[in-house]
């Protein structure tokens, strides 16, 4: 009998599957390496931030962890109010409790990823200076009040408005003690 090897054809097989539009089988990731990857995706962090972005930034990279990468960025809250953009912060805030519920797994972690949507926005905050900031901080204060308490983020043009007057008011009271 005359045993011939098929490790020649595999490329030739695989070249077929690439040229012919064919799946190859999915490689399914445990659960414990999807754990550990929304772990490192959602700490309130650089480090973390960077990471999701890059893996946002890649998704197909990250198929076989099937993450659902979807995101209503600011729910019906303003993704950019007054300017101050929040979309990004949004955009991984959505990934931390879609994907966390999706492995049953959200209670345990919402603390972490509100803290990490705080994070987010602080790092918006941190490009202005003045009455500019601290009226950035103050919405960014507001929007994560919002999810810690509630869950989700609902911040009316009411109250950014009053953000916006605190941060003025503040502004013009740290002058007058100053000059």
């Amino acid at each position: 009998m005359v045993r011939r090897s098929i490790a020649p054809l595999t490329p030739a097989v695989v070249l077929l599957f690439a040229l012919f539009g064919f799946a190859l089988p999915a490689h399914a990731v445990t659960l414990e390496q999807k754990l550990a990857a929304l772990s490192s995706f959602s700490q309130p962090t650089t480090t973390s931030a960077n990471a999701w972005r890059n893996a946002w930034e890649n998704q197909s990279a990250w198929a076989d962890y099937a993450f659902d990468w979807s995101t209503d960025l600011c729910s019906s809250s303003p993704d950019q109010p007054l300017g101050f953009d929040f979309r990004m912060s949004c955009r991984r805030h959505d990934f931390g409790y879609r994907n966390y519920k999706d492995v049953s797994q959200f209670p345990a972690n919402k603390p972490r990823i509100d803290d990490a949507f705080y994070f987010d926005m602080r790092q918006v905050c941190a490009r202005y200076s003045g009455v500019s900031k601290a009226t950035c901080d103050g919405l960014a204060w507001t929007y994560y009040q919002a999810v810690k308490e509630f869950g989700n983020l609902v911040v009316t043009d009411q109250q950014i408005r009053e953000v916006k007057r605190q941060a003025e008011r503040s502004a013009a009271a740290e002058q007058q003690q100053a000059g």
